[in-house]
């Protein structure tokens, strides 16, 4: 019977580092971590090796609910895949574990809980920017990839893996702004 332990984040420059502190102090064996949002399960690949590992008398432990995902549907599905497996999962904070009746029942409230917070965010930015908007002062979020460097380095020649690690991006998003601005002739 193993304590294994999740930790995630959303975005790559926000720190695993609590998590993974508070993980270890519960004494978690096994700690899995990644940086990926949790609005779905879509690709999030160490959560998914930790749900085919689990074994029956094993316990998840994350430190949050949310952190598990953002959509109740989702954290009941995890849920559920661990009781299949016999396993248990524990969230520290608030400290609520599936090994009893009323567990299962706090995690579903909790569940609702964060996703309602999550649509209730997207709802106060989408006002933020209508105001921003109507006040003229919204520009839209930074640009995070030089197009023109991209389509730069493509007319002299670079190859798309050479391009990427220049504009600091992905070959992929290289290989979407050049099909792009060959599709529509202009820039993008």
């Amino acid at each position: 019977m193993a304590r294994i332990g999740y930790a995630r984040v959303s975005t790559g420059d926000q720190d695993l580092e609590g998590q993974l502190d508070r993980l270890r102090a519960e004494g978690c064996e096994i700690i899995r971590s990644e940086k990926m949002s949790g609005a779905s399960r879509e690709g999030r690949n160490e959560l998914s090796t930790v749900l085919e590992f689990l074994h029956h008398g094993d316990e998840l432990v994350v430190t949050r609910l949310d952190r598990l995902g953002r959509d109740t549907r989702d954290v009941l599905s995890i849920v559920h895949e661990c009781q299949e497996r016999g396993a248990f999962v524990t969230v520290l904070d608030p400290h609520v574990s599936t090994r009893g009746e009323m567990g299962h029942i706090i995690l579903t409230v909790l569940g609702m809980v964060a996703q309602m917070e999550r649509r209730f965010i997207k709802e106060r930015q989408k006002e933020g920017i209508e105001r921003a908007k109507s006040a003229g002062v919204y520009k839209g979020g930074r640009q995070r990839i030089d197009y023109t460097l991209i389509r730069d380095l493509d007319c002299h020649g670079l190859g798309v893996t050479a391009i990427a690690e220049r504009a600091s991006c992905s070959r992929m998003q290289v290989y979407r702004i050049l099909s792009a601005h060959r599709v529509t002739g202009n820039s993008t």
